[in-house]
């Protein structure tokens, strides 16, 4: 198995009240997922605007797949806090 190189580069944007996370889904062209962190937004878009290759597919189902794993993650830790509002009592 041939090994990954290591990032070498590493963004860390933090959530705050009112980060928001959007598909723009459209007739004509492949969707877009815009991520917005107050003023700073990421947009996830495919190479071509016109076709969705095989690796496109599989990237697509990975990351809703670490999305899910995530927001399950956050839930059970809000659920397990003292007072059921996130945050220890």
């Amino acid at each position: 198995m041939r090994r990954q190189a290591r990032a070498t580069s590493v963004i860390t944007i933090n959530t705050a009240s009112g980060a928001t996370a959007k598909t723009h889904a459209f007739p004509l062209r492949t969707p877009v997922l815009a991520l917005r962190f107050g003023t700073a937004q990421i947009q996830l878009a495919l190479s071509a605007s016109d076709r969705v290759t095989a690796a496109e597919v599989e990237f697509a189902r990975q990351l809703a797949k670490e999305a899910h794993d995530f927001a399950r993650s956050v839930e059970l830790m809000y659920r397990g806090r003292p007072n059921g509002k996130g945050v220890a009592a």
